[in-house]
């Protein structure tokens, strides 16, 4: 178990039966991102994965 997986674990557990935008989620990361810019490009990485999930080309 890598240690990410406490938090996303908790995330789950939390807020797992919510319905949640992909806009509210956006939001959330902005929000994170102006409190912890030090974070700003895994945060990117990790959008840009999410939005590209479906390319054929990736």
């Amino acid at each position: 178990m890598y240690f990410t997986d406490r938090g996303i674990e908790e995330l789950e557990k939390r807020r797992g039966e919510e319905d949640v935008t992909l806009a509210w989620v956006a939001e959330r990361l902005r929000e994170f991102v102006d409190l912890n810019p030090e974070f700003e490009t895994p945060i990117e990485r990790f959008a840009t994965w999410l939005a590209r999930l479906d390319d054929e080309d990736d």
